[in-house]
């Protein structure tokens, strides 16, 4: 088969079309055909060995996919040959086939789009992980998204909303701010590319408060980091839970007072540890996505498609930050 290799750390240049052995799966593993593969940020970090684990080299990037199922290993009792699945696996799904274990796939209908289910599972899972267990986020309460138009922050948004909440976007762009808001957000801000310093960062703040309103949000989702976390702590209201998800724009470093004088919390959501964790627990939050998707009130949003054998390019496209929804790879 032909995948995508990482011999060496480095930027998607550095990856490597070649030719490898068709996996077998092992007891207790599916052979997977892929169909489509979503593009996520940690699959840019694990080629540069800046994610938070490393697999050995040379490996295949490929957080997420949707594909066929081609055989069933021994054991193997909940899938058959020529199931439609969605399924994570860390790293291994920018190739023809992968060979993952059962429960890391879920069963989808036959006639499911392939590139909205392949963009579906990391974005909408860690949303919901997010604002559902770690933010226990209850209807009409207020959530403020930073990075509203990416692929986790937009999800963020339908869920938000899908649940009742008031949502308000933050996004570095009006294009971005429409599509946040076609997604749910009902107003939001534009705010500007590198909040650098105190002066900004104090700006930044006021216009938050402004745009969230009242005696502030609920609920913090930040994807973002850097610069933006601060101003968006400080819109949280007494007892509000600012998420810390990822760090696109760097990691920041916060004045913890911020915390302590209005018992806010700063909760940690890493989905790939809770995944491992509680699994059952995630299977169930997946089909409760999946029911609400089939009830329309989520709609994945694939901005951007790219052959697979151009899948450098679609990690390139969502390293430079300009990507509205999911990136999908198409086999």
């Amino acid at each position: 088969m032909k995948a995508w290799v990482s011999h060496r750390p480095g930027g998607p240049e550095t990856l490597v079309w070649q030719e490898l052995p068709d996996p077998v799966p092992a007891d207790g593993e599916v052979l997977v055909k892929i169909a489509a593969v979503g593009v996520n940020y940690p699959d840019g970090l694990l080629i540069r060995d800046l994610y938070q684990v490393r697999p050995e080299r040379p490996f295949v990037p490929g957080s997420e996919f949707c594909g066929v199922v081609e055989q069933a290993g021994r054991g193997v009792s909940g899938l058959r040959e020529g199931d439609l699945v969605i399924g994570r696996c860390g790293w291994g799904a920018m190739a023809d086939r992968i060979a993952v274990a059962e429960q890391r796939c879920v069963r989808v209908p036959a006639d499911t789009p392939r590139t909205q289910a392949a963009a579906f599972m990391f974005a909408y899972a860690t949303a919901y992980h997010a604002l559902c267990d770690a933010a226990q986020l209850q209807a009409k309460q207020t959530v403020l998204v930073l990075g509203a138009a990416g692929g986790v922050g937009s999800a963020a948004v339908e869920v938000a909303h899908a649940l009742g909440a008031r949502v308000v976007a933050a996004v570095s762009s009006p294009s971005k701010l429409a599509f946040a808001m076609a997604r749910g957000a009902s107003g939001g801000l534009v705010y500007e590319q590198q909040v650098e310093g105190r002066e900004a960062q104090q700006a930044l703040a006021r216009r938050i408060k402004e745009a969230v309103g009242g005696d502030g949000c609920d609920v913090v989702f930040d994807p973002v980091g850097g610069g933006y976390t601060e101003p968006a702590l400080r819109s949280l209201r007494r007892g509000g839970r600012h998420l810390v998800v990822g760090f696109t724009a760097g990691i920041p470093s916060v004045p913890l007072n911020l915390a302590l004088l209005k018992s806010r919390h700063i909760v940690g959501v890493d989905w790939r540890s809770f995944v491992q964790e509680d699994p059952k627990l995630n299977d169930r939050n997946v089909h409760s996505l999946l029911a609400m998707w089939r009830e329309g009130l989520l709609q994945p949003e694939v901005t951007e498609t790219f052959a697979l054998a151009d899948a450098p390019e679609a990690i390139a496209r969502l390293d430079a930050r300009g990507a509205l929804g999911k990136i999908v790879v198409v086999a």
